[in-house]
């Protein structure tokens, strides 16, 4: 039977190398990238569709998934994989710090947006993690914007952490409805998603010290393997994976009423 895979972030890094492993004869690949030039190139060099989506502007996500339910009417996964790391703190057009929009509002948007097609089609959502959770993060659910206290690799760390409580609580309210919602970790990746970030960050990112980093293609292994195993028979649903494994996250990831607050305050601040 035929698939349809959506795989945000998918113009280039990660995204662009699970979207080559998913191409499938018969399936359709959807690829969405903020990039025109690399989001046309990766869908044409893969014979898929693609769409250009911002998303540090949460119009042209609710505009993504209006074209996505409108055009297909059955979406099996749906890869939340686009992210990255500020340099200083920005605020949206939106009027949100462009780490917590990007990397945790947007597809949380895009996500709940969809939500009846996704229960309907017993659909996949992967979230894109990362270890960052546990090493960066200094969460405060009543300063999501980092507004007191800003640094360029705090609001990462807490933006990651809110993926995974996201994707609890995404479970817990859907499970039983058809989704079934995945976090990973696809380690520290020679990508470039740290461009706008801080000069040390960067230096991690690129030059000698890139020859230490994974792959692309290594990084984007664990979202393949849940993009096409079995929930509940090959993994876990609801829970945050690192090299096929279920991984520890950070000890708040596993608090439910943060998970529930995080939802909560979310869903108020894409409310129309």
């Amino acid at each position: 039977m035929s698939r349809t895979v959506v795989i945000t972030g998918a113009s280039n890094g990660i995204g662009a190398a699970a979207a080559k492993m998913l191409a499938e004869p018969g399936d359709t690949l959807v690829v969405v990238g903020r990039s025109p030039k690399r989001t046309q190139a990766i869908a044409k060099e893969l014979e898929a569709d693609f769409f250009i989506t911002d998303f540090a502007e949460l119009k042209q996500v609710r505009e993504l998934a209006a074209n996505l339910l409108d055009r297909y009417p059955h979406i099996d996964v749906l890869a939340n994989n686009a992210g990255g790391v500020m340099n200083k703190r920005e605020v949206t057009v939106d009027g949100h710090e462009k780490t917590f929009q990007i990397n945790h509002l947007a597809p949380f948007l895009l996500t709940t947006l969809m939500i009846d097609r996704l229960t309907a089609n017993r659909s996949i959502v992967i979230n894109t993690s990362s270890a960052a959770n546990k090493v960066m993060a200094r969460f405060n659910i009543d300063d999501l914007e980092s507004q007191q206290d800003y640094s360029a690799a705090r609001a990462y760390g807490n933006a990651k952490l809110e993926n995974i409580l996201f994707t609890r609580e995404l479970q817990r309210r859907y499970g039983d409805h058809g989704v079934t919602a995945v976090a990973f970790h696809p380690g520290i990746v020679a990508t470039g998603f740290a461009a706008e970030s801080t000069n040390l960050m960067k230096a991690l990112y690129s030059g000698v010290a890139r020859r230490l980093l994974l792959s692309s293609e290594q990084g984007a292994d664990t979202l393949v393997w849940l993009a096409t195993t079995t929930p509940g028979t090959d993994w876990i649903p609801g829970e945050y994976y690192s090299k096929r494994k279920v991984a520890k996250a950070s000890k708040l990831a596993y608090d439910p009423e943060l998970a529930r607050q995080l939802w909560d305050r979310s869903a108020a601040m894409v409310a129309r």
